[in-house]
């Protein structure tokens, strides 16, 4: 019977309206009201003899109250209920510095790889291709077979002649082309073709036969050379393509102004003659990859070998390492309470638990700053090869450092959430009696009135100001994120995100709707990762900013709008988990936190051993 009344008032305190959480300080009026009543309900369900057994289940109730509070509060209020610093708090605010501060080094490296590759890439088009236009690029093409030839023999001339003609210092590379070439010429053609556009017939077999011959610069004795490229004929009537492909090498010494040692730089160059439309239009294009390997004996005037970099994109791992192991520490705490929390309510009240309270166990922003951690440690991996000039992902390293920096400055609205002010729905006493107040004087006044209207904007900015301002420093930090990790990825590759303030001009001009596919057709093509993520990158970012930040920006307003108009009072509804929690009135300074200490095993540990309170009765 005493387990019945238990439980059915277990059932009632559950059900019934709460009007305080978490960490709110409990008033000392309400403390008494509250432990009176707590003591005249345990006189009317429990029974006298069986007084230390019931005494033992409302202690071990009020633990997991207590423990269950203690999980959900911020940093600030576990420091006052136990002490203990907010060390977490303090590594993911110094993760944020560092991780924006090694994003801008590796930037400044990024820019000017690829701005090298970009220039030496225009070189090669102006040197290597007849009468070739930059506006022309995408359309440039001959029509005639002597056109063909004459593009064909230019190139290779050109070649040839390279040393003598530019102006950078550019070195052939041998034995990599046809018959230990240095340049080979190859057409594609079917195996067969008989085209009779007169008799409507044509007879051919789809089989592609490739002919290459190789060619060597005239410092190469003309023993060595295969044929003579003058006497290469092209097969028009069944002709897929031409190409000529060569190497060169250079090395990027403008990397000494940002304290680096140069890299050396080989270019596979590839020239394409595209006829498989067989329209009669050749189209032509050039290709250019530039692999990125340590120079042979580097030697720089008044310049040591510095490890710096290299230290601190190490620290920066280490941190962030920490930070996963601590933010991974975190989430299994959680799934562990909310077992208990399940098993307690299983076996005490018999009641199952909704699978709303137990993903409450479960902090997302934990899981989002552990996919972050993963990004910045791989990236920091691969930055460090580039500077060991061991590795050349320098899309790959951007790619992952922009996501995470991304995240992190995404993450920073969680520490906003802290605050009880940037809780939208947050409502002061002061401003919601000015509400109520207005709310009168608009039931009893004409709405069309000249200076209900003026009273309307005045009291409308008034009120939601505070929260637009609120909501624009959350969203000013996603905002942020998605600057620096265009800067960062994009940056070489698109016209408008050269630089931060560029970024930030182009981002604020696609929220309000412009230059939108201009954007979207200016993104070069020359890297097929990174135009792939900046597909991903231009679509999260409209939909996202255009769709949900601009409604909820409006929605701020239009909302303060109606509240002045009809302020309801609809039931707020409580979960079982929030109103079993609630009933925990103790304050995170009450100091009745630090009775539930955990054992000091190892800083990392998973599963502290919870100190129980027969334990503490028992040293008592």
């Amino acid at each position: 019977m005493a387990a019945t009344g238990r439980r059915d008032s277990e059932h009632k305190g559950l059900l019934s309206s709460v009007t305080h959480y978490g960490s709110t300080e409990s008033n000392s009026e309400h403390d008494h009201q509250a432990n009176s009543n707590d003591s005249s309900h345990n006189n009317q369900n429990f029974p006298t003899p069986a007084a230390s057994h019931w005494v033992g289940a409302n202690q071990e109730e009020e633990a997991i109250r207590r423990k269950l509070k203690y999980f959900f509060m911020s940093p600030c209020d576990k420091y006052h209920a136990k002490g203990r610093k907010p060390f977490k708090l303090i590594l993911q605010l110094l993760k944020i510095f560092i991780v924006t501060a090694q994003l801008a080094l590796f930037g400044i490296s990024n820019q000017v790889a690829v701005t090298f590759k970009e220039e030496n890439t225009m070189t090669f088009k102006h040197i290597f291709l007849k009468d070739y236009d930059q506006s022309s690029d995408d359309s440039f093409a001959v029509y005639t077979q002597k056109d063909v030839y004459d593009h064909m023999f230019y190139t290779i001339e050109k070649y040839l002649t390279l040393p003598e003609n530019t102006v950078g210092r550019y070195a052939y590379v041998y034995n990599v082309s046809v018959n230990g070439s240095a340049l080979s010429l190859c057409q594609q053609y079917f195996k067969k073709g008989q085209i009779d556009p007169a008799n409507d017939t044509f007879n051919i077999d789809p089989h592609i036969v490739t002919d290459c011959i190789g060619v060597n610069p005239l410092s190469v004795p003309q023993n060595q050379l295969t044929s003579s490229y003058k006497n290469f004929t092209l097969k028009f009537h069944k002709l897929i393509n031409v190409t000529i492909q060569f190497q060169l090498k250079a090395i990027n010494i403008q990397t000494i102004i940002n304290n680096e040692i140069p890299d050396c730089y080989t270019f596979h160059i590839t020239i394409v003659m595209d006829n498989k439309a067989h329209s009669g239009k050749v189209k032509i294009w050039l290709e250019n990859e530039a692999m990125i390997r340590e120079c042979k004996d580097p030697n720089v005037s008044g310049h040591a070998e510095s490890f710096t970099r290299v230290a601190f994109d190490v620290a920066v791992s280490l941190v962030c390492l920490l930070s996963l192991l601590l933010c991974g520490r975190s989430l299994l705490r959680g799934i562990l309470l909310q077992q208990e929390f399940v098993q307690y309510f299983k076996e005490n009240l018999g009641r199952k638990v909704c699978w709303a309270d137990r993903l409450e166990f479960i902090n997302g922003w934990y899981i989002l700053l552990i996919i972050s951690d993963i990004f910045t440690i791989t990236g920091s991996i691969i930055k460090i090869g580039i500077e060991s000039k061991t590795m050349s992902s320098y899309d790959i390293c951007a790619i992952l450092l922009g996501t995470s920096t991304l995240l992190v400055w995404v993450g920073v609205i969680r520490y906003l959430t802290f605050f009880q002010k940037y809780n939208v729905s947050h409502k002061s006493s002061g401003c919601y009696a000015r509400e109520r107040s207005f709310e009168q004087t608009l039931s009893s006044s004409d709405l069309c009135s000249p200076v209900l209207i003026r009273q309307i904007l005045i009291i409308t900015l008034r009120i939601a100001f505070p929260n637009v301002i609120r909501f624009c420093c959350c969203v000013a930090v996603i905002y942020l994120g998605y600057c620096f990790c265009g800067w960062i990825v994009l940056g070489p590759y698109h016209v408008k995100f050269r630089s931060l303030s560029m970024v930030s001009e182009c981002l604020f001009s696609l929220i309000n709707g412009d230059d939108m596919f201009v954007t979207f057709s200016e993104m070069q093509e020359s890297s097929t990762l990174v135009w792939v993520f900046s597909q991903l990158y231009l679509y999260t970012f409209i939909s996202l900013f255009i769709y949900m930040v601009l409604s909820l920006f409006i929605a701020l307003i239009t909302g303060a709008y109606e509240t002045i108009k009809h302020q309801t009072h609809e039931p707020i509804h409580i979960t079982d988990l929030h109103a079993f929690i609630a009933e925990c009135t103790d304050a995170p300074t009450s100091g009745k936190f630090r009775g539930v200490e955990t054992s000091p095993c190892s800083f990392f540990c998973c599963c502290d051993r919870t100190t129980t309170y027969e334990d503490v009765l028992l040293v008592n």
